[in-house]
Formats: structure tokens, sequence, C-alpha cells
């Protein structure tokens, strides 16, 4: 029997710490029809949190094995992922690794990025309420220029509210829920 396998969209969505990815996911999730939502972070979550190359590879590993799960799942239509994904690198292994092709999913990476202004007044928010600590503005401070470089579609979430971001994400290309 052949059975038609419907086309998905595979969202993207990277930036530095603070700049909205979390939030704009969660609401891409709810207002794309037929969506699976994973956060990068939550692959990293770990205490004490250790960046050896070891961790590396088994966050990288369980990332592609998750949304190559869902990408094969005929539930989901739409997969939304975020994580920082500043180097060009992590966004190529990621895709070669998963069955693109295959389940006949189109890509779409977006970047998020803000002012510095903006990005720094949001991490500043952030460490007054104990949600990150205090190195976490020079960091994504540092990270916000790698962004423009690597070739993704940029959105500047800088004034917009979550919702408005997830609207340029989808290229207005999504069905309502």
């Amino acid at each position: 029997m052949n059975r038609v396998t419907a086309r998905k969209t595979l969202y993207l969505v990277g930036g530095p710490m603070g700049v909205g990815k979390s939030t704009v996911c969660r609401e891409l999730n709810r207002m794309l029809p037929r969506s699976v939502l994973l956060d990068g972070d939550w692959c990293w979550q770990a205490d004490p949190f250790q960046v050896t190359p070891e961790t590396k590879a088994l966050v990288l590993d369980n990332i592609c094995h998750l949304l190559g799960n869902f990408l094969r799942c005929d539930a989901y239509e739409n997969v939304v992922f975020g994580w920082v994904m500043h180097e060009r690198a992590i966004v190529e292994e990621i895709l070669a690794r998963l069955p693109i092709a295959e389940c006949g999913a189109a890509v779409r990476w977006v970047s998020l990025v803000a002012s510095e202004e903006e990005l720094r007044g949001r991490i500043e928010r952030d460490v007054d309420s104990g949600l990150r600590e205090a190195d976490a503005v020079e960091r994504a401070l540092a990270y916000l220029p790698l962004y423009r470089e690597l070739g993704s579609e940029l959105v500047d979430t800088t004034g917009r509210s979550p919702r408005e971001v997830a609207e340029l994400v989808t290229g207005g290309a999504h069905k309502g829920r």
C-alpha cells in the first residue's frame, strides 16, 4: 500500500539567550496545527551542568533522535525546535542527521535577534529575578553578532510581542488553531 506522507515543516529557531526563543517557540506550538516543540535547553538540564565533548555529543544525539522521531510521526505536521544554535556547523550537523527528505519536510531556519539595549534589559531583568547568572548579559551580547553571519533568516524581536514574532517566523504560512 502506498501511503502519501503529509508535508511537514521543521522550524529551527535560534538566537542568543534572553532574546525570546522559548517564549516564541511556545507561541508557535500553540498557533501551528499538529505541532510539537523541543526546547534544546531541556536536553542540557543537568546538575552539575558540564560542557564536555561527551556531554555535547550526548545532547546533540538526543536532540537529533527526538527531532527525527517527531518528523517521522504522522501525528505531527509542524516540528518546532528552539536552541542557541550560534554556529552554522551545529545546524548543518543537526540537519544532516535528520530524515528531512524521507519525511518530505520543509525547513524554516530563523535566528531571533534584538537590539543590544533590548537584549541587555531582558537579561538584566532575568538576573534580577534570579533566573540567570550575572555573566549571562555579556555572554548573550557576545553571541548576538554571530547570528548575522549564519545565513539564517533574521527576525528582530525588539518591541514585538511573542505572537508578532511567531507570525514573522512562520512567514504568515500557518493555519491558526
